[in-house]
């Protein structure tokens, strides 16, 4: 059988796209700090036994979050990096809460759930933004329903909601030839793309990074990909002005392409969120140039 990487969110049954409904919003409802100043006297009660004004205020946090697969390596990256900057977060994937320990698991609202088969109604009431990392191998077929068809139905779905905007995180195309890239793997997510850009043009984000590194959970045993992924970004750090000049050759970028830390496409996420003007495709200099803003 077949093993995905990255799909925590969805599962092998055929879609139903026919039979799929979603209650239309024109609008989510945003959360928000609210101050009640009054008097009793205001109120109309006697200014000799009340005379102090009440303060009533109500702190609430102003956004939230839906993050599609967030317990996997790159969502609970981007999970405790929501929590972090006081971004109230509900993940969705089919395995619920991760099974490792730390503080910030607690703070998250944990859903476990089929990206196909959810009740969208519950699951995105007062979102503010949706990040789907669903992605993952397998056959032709497979491949188009984890990186394409799966995000298409996360896309309208929050859209039909009313979700004012979605940030998805796909793949650099590496400068591959045409036949590779025409693969399930790349056609999904390219599809998956191109809907998101139909249904938020002016409020989709798309982020293509390339191998991602950071300490990775599998199983509970921790894959240390920083231990390759950080020496080579340095190294693609200091010599980029002679490394730019050859990533225009076919298929240069897999070998060519700075890595990218979990870290930093976490607070690009966030960035995203954040900031209203932040939309489009973002490749992966921009993808480090959002973090280190959010950074400063």
């Amino acid at each position: 059988m077949t093993s995905f990487l990255s799909f925590s969110a969805i599962s092998a049954h055929p879609p139903t796209f026919s039979g799929a409904s979603f209650r239309p919003r024109s609008f989510s409802p945003r959360l928000f700090k609210s101050c009640v100043k009054c008097t009793y006297a205001e109120a109309g009660l006697s200014s000799d036994s009340w005379s102090a004004p009440i303060d009533i205020v109500a702190d609430v946090k102003s956004e939230r979050v839906v993050v599609l697969g967030g317990n996997g390596f790159v969502g609970s990256a981007i999970c405790k990096a929501a929590i972090s900057n006081g971004i109230e977060v509900v993940s969705v994937s089919r395995s619920g809460r991760p099974n490792f320990q730390d503080s910030w698991l607690d703070q998250v609202t944990w859903v476990t759930g089929d990206v196909f088969y959810l009740n969208w109604d519950e699951v995105l009431l007062g979102a503010t933004a949706v990040v789907s990392t669903i992605g993952g191998f397998g056959n032709e077929e497979q491949m188009k329903r984890i990186n394409g068809e799966a995000n298409v139905t996360a896309v309208n779905a929050a859209k039909d909601f009313g979700v004012p905007k979605f940030v998805l995180i796909t793949v650099h195309d590496y400068n591959l030839p045409p036949f590779i890239l025409s693969s399930g793997y790349f056609t999904g997510k390219r599809n998956a793309e191109a809907e998101l850009l139909s249904k938020y043009p002016t409020s989709g984000v798309v982020l293509r990074p390339g191998f991602i590194y950071g300490k990775r959970k599998v199983n509970g045993i921790e894959v240390p990909l920083d231990l390759v992924g950080e020496p080579l970004d340095k190294i693609y750090d200091s010599a980029e002005r002679f490394i730019r000049p050859l990533r225009s050759l076919p298929a240069s970028d897999l070998i060519l392409a700075p890595p990218v830390n979990v870290d930093d496409l976490a607070l690009a996420v966030i960035n995203a969120i954040k900031d209203d003007d932040f939309f489009g495709i973002f490749t992966i200099e921009q993808i480090k140039e959002a973090a280190a803003k959010m950074r400063v």
